[in-house]
Parts: structure tokens; C-alpha cells; sequence
């Protein structure tokens, strides 16, 4: 069995992974440090090892640690690591900016989960209510193989369509085109519109619109929009809304708001997370 040492296991997130890895094919090993972290092991049939112990004749190294704790985790490590060994980290931030060990031996693998969509074919409910993904509801992944041999890239891959699971479509992209992804794409730009929306739906319910009102108009339209925006649905918006876009745009946002996506803009970005 090719053996996994998951760093974290006990988190938020590692929970997660250890949950999707347990039955499968591969020998994982479980660190945790955090008593509470043991606790939510246990819960789940899971015990746990000291790091040593995990890395012996590990051949794969899941890091599920904070951001800001890779660069140090894989640096205390780097020493067991014997060469050959894959190191996959669950976000871009820290490899992007250059917190993995220079070991040109070791094969460094990230990926990252899209979440389920909103436009989807869900019907259990379950499913319907798993916003993030990696329990019920279906979701797309993407992968990059940093470095190390190319034949290494498909052992990545089947580890994350585990701990993503279920997956539907599983993309191959670059590191660097994560970072476009994430923080630019989905935070930078994604996230601080949405904060917007809600803003400004609160500044209807200010000058009187009652919240459920509010909330369900803007909601409502999120989903008719969108599916039109994003080619989900064929259509075209009215005279009226495509006069709003026209105004409206220019007013919300700056002429020169695409320089998220400059190399530097996204370089300083992950330095203030990391």
C-alpha cells in the first residue's frame, strides 16, 4: 500500500481529508498535535502517530496546515523526506511564494477543490446543503505538479479526486494559474463583489425594503443573471438592464480593476496570507 503521512489531520480541513482517505487504498498515517484535533480522530475511528513515526518509508506527504504554517512544517520535515517522496499542499499561496524546501528530489504536487457549483443536478438534500464540497455534493478540482516527474502527476491526481470526492471534472493547470484562480480570481474579485452585493442589499433594507424582501429579489436575480452571464442558459438581457450595466459598471468599479491579475498585484496578495 503507498503510504500517506497527513499533517493536520485533526483540523477543519484534515478531518476531512482523513474522512475521504479512510477505506481507500492507501496506508495513511494521521500527525496531529492539538489535543482537540485528537479528539475529533477518535470520533472518527482514527488514532494518530507522531510525526517520525508517519514519515518512516512515507512516500507521500499530505500537508493540511494553515497557510502561514507550511513553509515552516515542510521545513522542519525536509530532512526525512527521502527523495522521491511527493508533498501535496491544498492551496498555491505558500508554494507560490516560495515557502517549500529547495529539493529538487521531492515531488511537490498542489491542488485545490472549485466547490460545488451553483448550476448543478443535485437533488439529495444533503447534497444540496454541502456548499463546500468533499462530502456530498459533486464539485470540479484542479491540479498542478509543481515539480517532479511527470509520471507522478497521476498518483496526485488520484489522491485528490479522494479527498475532493465526489469529483466530476478534475483540470491539470499550473501553479501560477492557481494563483490566478485563487486569491485573484475567487477572493480578490469574486469574494469582495459578493460583500458588495450584500452591502448594497442591506442598504436596501435601510431605506425600507423588508430583509426577506431584499434578500430574496437579489438572490433570485443572482441565479436568472448568472445563468445568462455564464452561458448556462441561452438569452439575452433586457434594453433596460443592458442601459443599468453600462451606467452601473463604471460607478462600482475602477477602469483599472483587472491589475489583480499582475503578477506583483497577486505576489503582494499572497504575502499578506501567508
Amino acid at each position: 500500500m503507498t503510504s500517506i503521512a497527513l499533517f493536520g489531520a485533526g483540523g477543519k480541513m484534515g478531518c476531512r481529508l482523513a474522512k475521504n482517505l479512510k477505506g481507500s487504498r492507501f496506508d495513511v498515517r494521521h500527525v496531529e498535535v492539538s489535543e482537540a484535533g485528537k479528539v475529533r480522530l477518535a470520533e472518527l475511528g482514527l488514532s494518530t502517530v507522531d510525526a517520525d513515526a508517519a514519515l518512516d518509508g512515507a512516500e507521500v506527504v499530505v500537508l493540511a496546515v494553515p497557510d502561514t504554517a507550511i513553509g515552516k512544517v515542510a521545513s522542519a520535515i525536509a530532512d526525512r523526506l527521502k527523495p522521491g517522496t511527493m508533498v501535496i499542499v491544498l492551496d498555491a499561496a505558500a508554494p507560490y511564494a516560495g515557502h517549500l524546501p529547495e529539493r529538487s528530489d521531492l515531488t511537490y504536487f498542489v491542488t485545490h477543490p472549485c466547490h460545488p457549483p451553483i448550476f448543478n443536478d443535485e437533488t439529495d438534500p444533503a447534497a444540496k446543503r454541502d456548499f463546500f464540497g468533499g462530502v456530498a455534493a459533486k464539485q470540479h478540482i484542479v491540479s498542478a505538479l509543481m515539480q517532479g516527474p511527470e509520471e507522478a502527476y497521476a498518483l496526485g491526481e488520484e489522491i485528490a479526486k479522494i479527498i475532493w470526492a465526489p469529483v466530476m471534472r478534475s483540470h491539470r493547470v499550473t501553479v501560477e494559474q492557481i494563483a490566478l484562480l485563487e486569491p485573484a480570481l475567487s477572493e480578490t474579485v469574486c469574494a469582495s463583489l459578493l460583500v458588495v452585493m450584500r452591502e448594497a442589499m442591506e442598504e436596501c433594507v435601510r431605506r425600507g425594503v423588508p430583509k426577506e424582501a431584499a434578500r430574496d429579489f437579489l438572490l433570485g436575480h443572482m441565479n436568472v443573471l448568472g445563468a445568462v452571464i455564464f452561458e448556462e442558459t441561452p438569452g439575452v438581457f433586457s434594453d433596460a438592464c443592458n442601459k443599468a450595466i453600462e451606467f452601473g459598471k463604471p460607478m462600482l468599479m475602477r477602469e483599472d480593476w483587472k491589475r489583480v491579475f499582475e503578477p506583483q498585484e497577486i505576489a503582494d496578495s499572497i504575502r499578506r496570507i501567508t
